[in-house]
């Protein structure tokens, strides 16, 4: 290595390189670590070096050499990469390593605009340095490299034109837990601030991208899930387009539905016209979606919802088909396709279902959700009458076609719209359950807008958080975790913006929460148990259970403190319904497991005091959260001991949890012989989650004849799920063939949930 190379400096000059220098830096961050190499680094990095190279490139040179040799037999190399990224990350946005005093750092950021005014008024000096005692910004080194790059990339505030980074991550931490206490008294808001701090910097509780990237910030818009209804009118139609513009452009996954939408040749003004049906009403949400980047953290993406009865649906299905002209299709969104158990019987009885224009049969399409015995009875109504525009299909061929495109694109989503109303903490003739959200988690009750200010529309948002599973020691431990979370995010209700009346009448009334968890596969690891096999089905009860219970816990105590939300009285648990009440009973044959905490003593303090959010638990994908928590990905079984991720910053490498010890206890999502424990596991989990959970169905083609999945296979997964109240499913992943260790890169979809808002 030539000692007489030159390096240009920050400030423009040049001096000799400083070899030794860089020794102490990699040799800072080894310490402690195992099977990582000092040297191993060194000489990676330095054949790339070059004479006048800058010293942040000698940096990033460094950081990837470290980077790069991550692997499963040397998975340390994830923390010295990470450290090495911490130091440069802290140089570029201080000029050194030590962090400033937090009072003087907020005070810059609130003069530069890139922190809330509201900070330096809320707060006084005293408190802030309080609260800079409680930092630990040691707690940077536990992050793996691709937590780095994933705060770097999307989280910590920063000028995303010009790259510059303005904190580190432990003010992320700090600031967000000040907002969110801000408005708690004086006497008691630092000690929730210091709990809800030390529960998210050490990954006991994992947050959504829009607080993440947020709450601190000038942009008070934090919902990770918005949910728009569109009535049957160009007034809705329009005022549901614009809704849309504005939340795509405040981090918002959106989920529309299309629904009531009339079929193509209705007649419109009594016959003077004829409708142009589904098609070019998508096309216009779908540049509505992508009209709205959403600031480089993430870009616009939206579910749209339509019942499969819809006379159009045959054509609706088919809209992600790569085949067919542009016309025909509308690509850049997903679709969640609704059924009920009327459907799913025509289906098993090899019968046909008969395909209406919702225009032409009224009453129908509220029943469809409101009322199953009243959708029957009007449907076989409406069969029988021959003044009724309509056509007949072959169930087995309808399913067959809707299963064909789920498998070939992978984003035809499916709502049970039944069990998302019969198990649901919403009285249906009430507040009925309509649609889903962009990743399938979130079932709320929503109203069609009339135009954008209209007061009697219902814009549904949920507000998203997550148990780090991995971190639990028992369950018990849940309860403090679930106090913390809940009061957190109803306090986000209060202190965020609501650029639309209807979303703001909503979240006000009815205050609803979407509380999940993540790193799910290793927690089953820990407890040497499996998905596919049953061995983890009571386990999952148990912890599901006690995940519920104290959520609702918490709610009602919050409720106790400050009142029941608005609208408490159109939930099923203002007449002391409980999930134990109302979930699939063909469950208890996959597990005799008991409750084991106090639910009646917890209903009579419901009915008595009342909850103060109306929904409290949602399961969300939770691809770059997870990350940043060093977790698995949510429920989900991890495709290989590594995960491969490309993202703009390279291929982001990183190891499961307690690979060298745990290794033999982890099932990879391959090596399960099929989606039927996993779908178990989630009828489970559903028992107790009151809102739906983003589940995905997966597929190795080279386990069937002629490596292709059996139409057989697809069907009786999708009727496994229905019968054991599993409420939506999200994705649906085949097996590409890809090696599934450091050469699968995940699949990470542009415009997906991944790249879409309801990320956690």
């Amino acid at each position: 290595m030539n000692k007489s190379m030159l390096v240009t400096k920050r400030d423009g000059h040049k001096e000799p390189i400083d070899l030794d220098k860089i020794h102490r830096v990699i040799t800072w961050a080894a310490e402690g670590l195992h099977n990582v190499s000092v040297s191993q680094v060194e000489l990676r990095s330095h054949i790339q070096f070059y004479d006048g190279i800058k010293t942040e490139d000698i940096h990033e040179t460094i950081i990837r050499a470290a980077a790069d040799l991550i692997s499963q037999e040397s998975p340390d190399y994830q923390y010295l990469a990470a450290r090495l990224a911490i130091f440069h990350l802290r140089k570029k946005a201080y000029n050194q390593f030590e962090p400033p005093k937090l009072y003087d750092h907020v005070k810059k950021l609130v003069s530069l605009g890139r922190y809330d005014k509201h900070l330096l008024s809320d707060y006084s000096q005293s408190e802030f340095e309080q609260m800079n005692e409680f930092i630990d910004h040691w707690r940077d080194m536990n992050f793996s490299y691709a937590a780095v790059k994933q705060l770097e990339g999307k989280y910590l505030v920063q000028n995303r034109v010009t790259g510059e980074i303005y904190e580190s991550a432990q003010f992320l931490y700090i600031l967000v837990a000040a907002c969110l206490f801000a408005n708690y008294p004086k006497e008691t808001r630092l000690d929730y601030v210091k709990r809800f701090y030390d529960a998210i910097s050490t990954f006991k509780i994992s947050l959504p991208t829009p607080i993440m990237a947020g709450v601190r910030t000038p942009t008070r818009q934090f919902s990770s899930c918005v949910l728009i209804e569109c009535d049957d009118s160009l007034d809705s139609i329009n005022a549901t387009a614009s809704a849309v513009v504005k939340y795509v452009s405040q981090r918002a996954g959106i989920g529309i539905n299309a629904g009531r939408i009339r079929a193509l040749g209705s007649p419109i003004r009594d016959g003077e016209a004829f409708h142009t049906g589904c098609i070019p009403f998508y096309k216009y949400f779908q540049t509505a979606v992508k009209s709205c980047s959403q600031g480089g953290v993430r870009g616009g993406a939206a579910t749209v919802f339509y019942p499969i009865w819809h006379l159009e649906v045959e054509s609706l299905l088919v809209l992600r088909n790569n085949r067919g002209v542009e016309e025909n299709r509308v690509r850049h969104l997903d679709y969640g396709v609704q059924i009920n158990k009327l459907m799913y019987q025509r289906l098993i009885k090899n019968e046909n279902i008969t395909l209406f224009s919702p225009s032409d049969v009224p009453g129908l399409y509220d029943a469809f959700f409101a009322d199953q015995n009243e959708f029957e009875r009007l449907y076989q109504q409406y069969e029988q009458d021959p003044a009724i525009r309509k056509r007949e299909v072959k169930a087995v061929e309808l399913f067959s076609l809707m299963m064909q495109e789920r498998a070939s694109t992978g984003r035809i989503y499916i709502q049970n719209v039944d069990h998302c109303n019969t198990h649901s903490p919403f009285n249906p003739h009430v507040a009925p359950v309509r649609q889903s959200n962009l990743c399938l988690e979130i079932a709320l009750p929503t109203k069609p807008l009339t135009n954008i200010n209209d007061e009697t529309g219902e814009i549904a948002l949920c507000t998203l958080s997550a148990f780090n599973l991995g971190s639990i020691e028992k369950l018990s431990d849940l309860e403090e975790l679930a106090d913390l979370a809940v009061r957190a995010l109803d306090s986000l209700l209060d202190y965020q913006d609501y650029p639309i009346p209807a979303a703001r009448n909503s979240s006000m009334n009815r205050r609803t929460l979407g509380i999940g968890v993540i790193n799910f596969a290793y927690y089953l690891a820990k407890h040497g148990v499996k998905y596919s096999d049953g061995s983890a089905n009571n386990l999952t009860h148990k912890t599901f259970e006690a995940i519920q219970y104290y959520l609702l816990k918490a709610s009602n105590l919050l409720a106790k403190e400050q009142g029941a939300c608005p609208l408490f009285n159109e939930t099923t648990y203002s007449e002391g319904i409980l999930p134990i009440d109302t979930y699939k009973k063909d469950l208890d044959t996959l597990t005799q497991e008991p409750l084991h905490l106090d639910w009646e003593s917890l209903r009579q303090s419901i009915k008595t005091y009342g909850l103060r959010n109306s929904t409290l638990s949602a399961l969300m994908p939770s691809e770059t959260s997870s990350q940043i928590s060093n977790a698995t990905n949510g429920i989900e079984p991890p495709r290989g001991y590594i995960s491969v991720k490309a993202s703009k910053d390279g291929i982001l490498r990183q190891v499961v949890p307690e690979y060298e010890k745990l290794k033999y206890n982890y099932e990879l999502l391959w090596q399960m012989p099929d989606s039927t424990g996993y779908l178990h596991l989630v009828g489970i989990m559903q028992k107790f989650i009151d809102q739906a959970i983003s589940a995905n169905t997966n597929y190795d083609p080279t386990k069937f004849p002629n490596d292709k999945v059996p139409m057989k296979k697809l069907l009786a997964d999708l009727l496994t799920a229905y019968k054991y109240g599993v409420k939506t499913l999200y994705y649906h992943n085949t097996r590409d063939g890809a090696e599934d260790s450091q050469t699968d890169i995940a699949a990470v979809a542009d415009d997906g949930c991944e790249g879409g808002a309801c990320k956690i």
